[in-house]
């Protein structure tokens, strides 16, 4: 299986911060993984090696596989504005991060297995494909016979508009997909001009 199922904590810290969200276990053990952790000495990080690990991390926090990430840096590409910002348009307008972004599940991971075993409805319509692109003024919501369960009433009981793209009504557990947003609003932490630069070689 391509996909990584292992610890996070231990992914986290590979990149020296947090990117699945709050871990008590990565603030035991900040530093990098391995048998000397911060007694090994490491070599200066050449300009190569900083751009693979930010688009390593940028894989890594939305979930995606090499093949996906590259066809959507593609496709960012050809779009007008920024590649960089496209491409982080492109990872947040994913229907997995939309269901994790409006507070349905706890983490992507858990967006991703609620869309692929079909609770998820996509402007009224089941959708179970993880990667369906949403576009501005798209309606997802919970699907009808799938708002009982108790993993879903657990998220969506703590779930509200904490994103300015994004429009949430919990009397119908879903929401609204106003528009693209803006960089300064998405608060992951990725460098995305040293993923440019390392694609652009």
């Amino acid at each position: 299986m391509a996909r990584y199922t292992g610890p996070k904590t231990k992914i986290a810290r590979k990149f020296g911060e947090p990117i699945f969200g709050p871990d008590k276990s990565f603030e035991r053990k900040n530093h990098p993984p391995g048998q000397h952790g911060l007694a090994r000495k490491r070599k200066k990080v050449s300009e190569y090696g900083l751009q693979l690990k930010e688009k390593q991390k940028a894989k890594s926090t939305y979930g995606l596989l090499e093949r996906q990430f590259r066809n959507l840096y593609e496709k960012a590409s050809r779009m007008k504005g920024r590649k960089g910002e496209n491409l982080l348009f492109l990872l947040e307008s994913r229907l997995d991060n939309i269901v994790f972004r409006m507070g349905i599940a706890p983490s992507r991971p858990a967006a991703r297995q609620l869309v692929t075993h079909c609770h998820i409805m996509l402007n009224n319509e089941i959708c179970n494909i993880p990667s369906a692109l949403v576009r501005p003024g798209d309606l997802v919501g919970v699907r009808e016979r799938s708002k009982n369960l108790e993993v879903i009433q657990n998220n969506i009981s703590h779930s509200g508009s904490k994103y300015p793209w994004i429009e949430w009504d919990a009397h119908l557990a879903g929401g609204k997909f106003l528009h693209y947003p803006e960089r300064s609003e998405i608060p992951e932490v990725i460098n995305e001009q040293l993923i440019v630069e390392l694609y652009s070689k």
